[in-house]
């Protein structure tokens, strides 16, 4: 989608169609829908009167100008209570409204920045907001369908209309960056919502390497012989009971700040989890193809962190295989060599992702890193937890988790932090291994981090478990149903913060 910004007035700009807003309660509007109301003759104010339209949340009305102003038709959209209003609620009412306009079949359309007057909002935030909103609410995956005429085209543009010149700057570069890290983690749903048959390791590597390309960002991909001289002795059993080849894939952006220690991403890229030889039940196994929502994540927030142009150093790691049964398939009971040197005891092989993560993890720590945050699709005790509403997030270190939860309630992408108490390393300890690889049903998704956290000694670490969050059953404000791209713009969010100028 094209994104522009136009100073001017909303009431007086040529558009198929503009977005004002109203929040609940008020009774005469006040701005730019104030404007648009007296050009209209006060029909706004009349849809109020007659009680047509109160503001609440999500409400529309839709107007018919009848050439009174340049736009043929005006949206008013219900902002809900202003007390309540917040960056999340700008996001979910853009992605409402851009879902209406789409239904219309209005391609080019123009707003105004909700919220940044009345709501309080700062203009930059609140126009990232408003473009992150639109852009995912407006997303569909369609790559397996055939075209179909009666389907709605999605939206072509958004022009964001400020009538203050101070605060054009401010939305400009809020209406770029949330075009950025919009697109970003539309990207990482695209690859999570294709089918397992088309992203196979293999071919996950080479959108990489494209995506790579058009950013600017290295990229190297591992393959199966290259990971046995590394010792990745838990990632290639979890591979060997496929005849895909494993992959391993390093991204690397440099910044201005491109020789300091780097902050690294490592995200599981399981491209199908039957669950091996401990074979997964057959009801909704063919979700499994987005057990590699991790390793999306990061491709998707590496390829906003190049684009944002951060001035830092940034790497992204994604061990990447199919978990299926065979002959050549890792068993229960195996002893796993992992490269840090731990012997693992394979009690689960659908406990596989934290395999994978391990020998990502300690190949992390060559790099001496400022911090290294995980995300993986990782437990199903994680949804039994905190259902589809947070991620679990586990850590050794509280400023980096800090850091996180600021990022997380930034970005709307809800985290929630789980405690890694040292009486939860007696559930994987092992009786013939230095460690096993399950801990059992209780407490699963915290040995699961606990076990993570053996292969991420000597440096700030933080494991995202997204399981719930990373895959959605029904539509709802900016949440589209399938993949949901989450850990993007949270990463994104954190980065930002990480790079931006700290006060003298």
């Amino acid at each position: 989608m094209q994104v522009n910004t136009l100073r001017g007035a909303i009431q007086e700009t040529s558009a198929e169609l503009i977005v004002v807003n109203l929040f609940q309660g008020v009774q005469e509007p006040g701005g730019a829908t104030a404007a648009v109301d007296r050009a209209l003759g006060g029909a706004i104010t009349e849809r109020i009167a007659s009680g047509d339209f109160d503001g609440r949340f999500g409400q529309m009305a839709l107007l018919y100008t009848r050439g009174a102003i340049p736009a043929p038709r005006v949206l008013v959209v219900g902002l809900g209570k202003q007390e309540s209003w917040s960056l999340d609620k700008l996001r979910q009412a853009a992605a409402l409204a851009a879902r209406q306009v789409r239904e219309l079949g209005v391609a080019r359309y123009a707003s105004i920045v909700h919220g940044a007057g009345a709501g309080g909002l700062a203009p930059d935030e609140a126009a990232q907001a408003l473009v992150e909103g639109t852009i995912l609410g407006d997303y569909r995956f369609e790559a397996s369908r055939q075209p179909d005429p009666d389907r709605r085209p999605p939206l072509e543009q958004l022009t964001l209309v400020e009538w203050s010149e101070a605060a054009l700057p401010a939305v400009e570069r809020g209406a770029q960056a949330g075009r950025i890290v919009a697109e970003a983690a539309c990207f990482a749903r695209d690859l999570v919502n294709r089918p397992a048959n088309e992203l196979t390791p293999t071919l996950l590597a080479q959108a990489a390497q494209e995506m790579a390309n058009q950013v600017g960002l290295t990229c190297q991909v591992l393959g199966e012989e290259e990971m046995a001289a590394e010792g990745m002795g838990a990632l290639l059993a979890v591979a060997q009971g496929s005849h895909e080849p494993a992959r391993f894939i390093v991204l690397e952006h440099r910044g201005a700040d491109g020789d300091a220690p780097p902050y690294v991403i490592v995200g599981k890229g399981i491209t199908f989890d039957s669950g091996g030889i401990s074979l997964k039940p057959v009801e909704g196994m063919q979700q499994m193809k987005y057990d590699m929502a991790g390793a999306a994540a990061t491709l998707g927030a590496m390829r906003a962190v190049a684009e944002l142009k951060l001035p830092l150093r940034v790497i992204g790691l994604v061990p990447a295989t199919e978990n299926l049964p065979g002959g050549r398939a890792y068993k229960p009971g195996d002893v796993l060599r992992s490269k840090a040197g731990l012997t693992i005891e394979v009690i689960s092989t659908d406990a596989e992702g934290r395999l994978i993560l391990a020998d990502a993890l300690a190949y992390a720590g060559r790099y001496a890193p400022r911090a290294v945050v995980d995300l993986a699709t990782l437990t199903g005790g994680c949804v039994v937890a905190l259902g589809h509403v947070a991620a679990g997030l586990m850590g050794n270190d509280q400023p980096l988790a800090k850091a996180l939860l600021g990022a997380a309630e930034r970005s709307g992408e809800k985290a929630w932090q789980l405690p890694l108490f040292d009486e939860y390393d007696e559930q994987i300890k092992s009786d013939v291994a230095d460690i096993k690889n399950s801990g059992g049903r209780e407490a699963s998704a915290i040995t699961a981090a606990k076990f993570l956290a053996r292969f991420a000694q000597g440096h700030p670490w933080a494991h995202l478990d997204i399981a719930g969050t990373a895959w959605s059953g029904e539509t709802k404000g900016y949440v589209v149903k399938g993949a949901t791209g989450y850990g993007v713009r949270l990463l994104a969010a954190w980065l930002q913060a990480m790079g931006a100028p700290t006060a003298e």
